[in-house]
């Protein structure tokens, strides 16, 4: 009986240090996925704000589409690769999170 309770004691200190390895790694993911945001915001409104500058002294209407059209083809492709990098952000982070609790599930699985 003492060895089937030190046996459970381990299994649920193995699932202890798990959780706390995975919500360190969620800690760790969100506040990278933090700054990442963050930083873009940053640039794109100072890429904004150099448009606003670029558009006040602008003469001409053509000049002026051509800023904002050359503005809309780099904001979009600024955005998609954020997106990317943000989503293989949060797919590492998945990855780091499970990662502990693939030992402890394996301790529930049957041997083959």
């Amino acid at each position: 009986m003492v060895a089937n309770f030190d046996s459970v004691q381990q299994i649920g200190k193995e699932q202890f240090e798990a959780v706390s390895a995975a919500a360190a790694a969620v800690t760790k993911g969100w506040q990278s996925i933090a700054a990442e945001t963050t930083d873009y915001s940053k640039k794109s409104f100072e890429k904004s704000r150099l448009l606003a500058e670029k558009l006040i002294t602008v003469k001409k209407l053509d000049e002026a589409l051509a800023l904002q059209t050359d503005f809309a083809k780099t904001a979009y492709e600024d955005f998609v690769a954020e997106a990317t990098k943000l989503g293989e952000m949060y797919t590492s982070m998945a990855k780091e999170v499970f990662k502990p609790m693939e030992s402890v599930a394996k301790t529930f699985t049957p041997a083959e």
